[in-house]
């Protein structure tokens, strides 16, 4: 079975190309500790509407050194998805850690999580590259790595903020099932959980 190290010394590996509607190729593959400065130009570019639906501790070179750092030393799995001009455009985001929050709603839902099989999943996309159906094109190659680490469930990280109706619209097209509403304390926006069958 596939694990973290593996991709971390082998990121060659792990790539794929897909071609947007437009005709321009894209480059998915893991994030890597070079990625640092690349990464923060990302997290800085997104519109505060973006930041408002994607959520980090920062949007700066401090989080993405975090989580340039990060890789392969936790439970996280990280891939860029990279235009011709080797700009970062897209984050793509794996957590194979359950959290005792997420089993404690999907019990609600009638659903055991195990992180044996099942894992948390996001993605973030600049604003020049939403609605462009980049998601939709990386879901597969996402799904083929979900796989190889023994998955057959994706549940979204922290679900989708209910407000979200044009993620929420993408989920769904791709097969996602909402499951209920949720709310984190101190934050005024419900959150939907959804998940996907592998």
């Amino acid at each position: 079975m596939l694990t973290l190290s593996d991709i971390a010394h082998n990121p060659d590996q792990f790539a794929a190309t897909i071609v947007t509607n437009g005709g321009e190729k894209l480059r998915i593959r893991p994030l890597e500790n070079k990625d640092a400065q690349k990464l923060a130009d990302f997290l800085s570019a997104l519109s505060p509407e973006t930041r408002h639906f994607s959520m980090f501790e920062s949007y700066d070179i401090v989080t993405a050194q975090e989580l340039c750092d990060a890789i392969a030393r936790y439970d996280k799995l990280r891939f860029v998805v990279e235009n011709s001009a080797s700009h970062i455009v897209g984050l793509l985001e794996f957590s194979f850690a359950i959290m005792e929050s997420d089993l404690a709603r999907y019990s609600g839902y009638n659903i055991t999580l195990d992180a044996a099989t099942d894992c948390r999943f996001g993605l973030t996309l600049v604003d020049a590259y939403q609605s462009k159906g980049v998601g939709t094109l990386a879901l597969p190659f996402m799904k083929d790595v979900a796989r190889k680490f023994g998955k057959t469930r994706l549940i979204l990280w922290g679900g989708v903020l209910a407000d979200n109706a044009r993620a929420i619209r993408y989920y769904e097209k791709n097969g996602f099932k909402r499951l209920g509403n949720f709310s984190y304390p101190g934050l005024l926006a419900e959150s939907m959980d959804m998940m996907l069958e592998l």
